[in-house]
């Protein structure tokens, strides 16, 4: 009785780590388990698709930080600007002429607060930086439209462009020699023209 107990035992001990293994599988690698028939080529490019969407997050942290500040240059010398207007014309227009009057005040002095903003090193950098992260945004969501295309055995958004560029060689060239035709056409039938 004590070898069939210690044989059950072990059998227990041996299914329950094959369990163990499998479950391991599943939870460290789900791509594994999809990867029969249509998913095949997705999941095996997943792997791109996760590093990308990681790569995403970190850029979108730096893009939202230049944006935030982008916004807080625009309202600060919003704000600057607007008090010099109420400085400048503290009272309400009643007239055309006074509303005409606070127009130009208005416009002059956001016009040169903004001007004087833009032309800044400080807004130059920023807004720099701001336009980089987010050619880099568009480069990462472009990879991962080409590996979901790759994987859908379609052709990429390049493939695409190569073969727009080419029907729009061939569009050219069919039209020059339309043209060409139409001239000797033209030529023949003046030809027979004068010959009669």
């Amino acid at each position: 009785m004590q070898s069939s107990s210690k044989d059950i035992t072990d059998y227990y001990k041996h299914v329950s780590l094959f369990w163990t293994d499998i479950i391991h599988l599943m939870a460290s690698k789900p791509q594994a388990l999809a990867s029969i028939g249509p998913m095949r080529a997705f999941t095996s490019n997943s792997k791109k698709i996760s590093t990308e969407l990681i790569q995403i997050n970190e850029n979108l942290i730096e893009f939202n930080k230049f944006v935030t500040e982008y916004f807080k240059q625009m309202s600060e010398t919003w704000g600057e600007a607007q008090k010099k207007v109420n400085i400048k014309a503290p009272d309400v227009p009643h007239d055309i002429e006074q509303i005409e009057g606070f127009k130009r005040i208005w416009i002059d002095i956001f016009d040169n607060d903004f001007t004087e903003l833009f032309d800044s090193e400080k807004f130059g950098i920023n807004y720099g930086h701001l336009i980089s992260k987010e050619l880099e945004l568009t480069k990462h969501w472009n990879n991962i439209s080409n590996v979901i295309l790759k994987s859908a055995n379609l052709p990429s958004k390049e493939e695409l462009d190569e073969v727009y560029k080419e029907m729009h060689s061939l569009k050219k060239r069919v039209t020059k020699l339309e043209l060409e035709l139409k001239k000797k056409k033209d030529v023949k039938n003046n030809d027979g023209v004068k010959n009669e």
